[in-house]
């Protein structure tokens, strides 16, 4: 929606998204210095299209966060509706989870960085942040009564974990981490 609230046209919807994307591909190449003109200009519009869809860096680093956070909770809903479906269990749903989230947070480390430089919550409280919770709820809970995931651990925990991971270290470090905090969450 614009802000007339229409929807907004096909070649508008096209443009922020390539704007979005351009803004995350230059983040993480240049950091948080990188201008407003590089970035329209790696989307491929003119300076004037990039303002009017994101007024200040502020809004566009915003806007990349929530598509991080969007994706995240896409992948939390979708290891959910494997444990619904029956065909895995909840605890190897969360474990690879964590590597997902891991690995994905890793590529988006100047990205967060950049959000934090400005005054952003790079994990805001959006229906996006709400979507992950309840999906992490699903599992923890299915795993609580699989027998699989301690009774103590809340998503809360979880969530504790998830953004203090050491996504600025190798795969294989990362790797490690988690290996450490298994225990820790599961009966196995």
């Amino acid at each position: 929606m614009n802000i007339a609230g229409r929807p907004m046209r096909a070649d508008a919807v096209r443009n922020r998204a390539k704007i979005v994307d351009a803004a995350y591909e230059q983040i993480a190449a240049h950091g948080v210095d990188v201008g407003m003109d590089e970035i329209a200009q790696a989307a491929g519009v003119a300076v004037g299209t990039l303002y009017r869809h994101f007024p200040t860096k502020t809004d566009l680093v915003a806007a990349i966060v929530e598509h991080y956070v969007d994706a995240a909770a896409t992948d939390a809903e979708a290891s959910y509706t494997r444990v619904l479906s029956g065909s895995s269990r909840a605890v190897d749903e969360l474990i690879e989870y964590f590597r997902v989230v891991g690995d994905s947070s890793a590529e988006h480390v100047a990205v967060k960085s950049t959000a934090r430089s400005l005054g952003l919550d790079p994990h805001p409280g959006t229906s996006g942040a709400a979507r992950v919770e309840a999906a992490l709820a699903g599992l923890v809970a299915q795993g609580q009564a699989d027998g699989d995931i301690r009774p103590e651990i809340t998503v809360d925990d979880l969530i504790l974990l998830l953004t203090t991971a050491p996504v600025d270290q190798s795969a294989e470090l990362r790797e490690r981490w988690l290996q450490l905090i298994l225990p820790g969450l599961t009966t196995r």
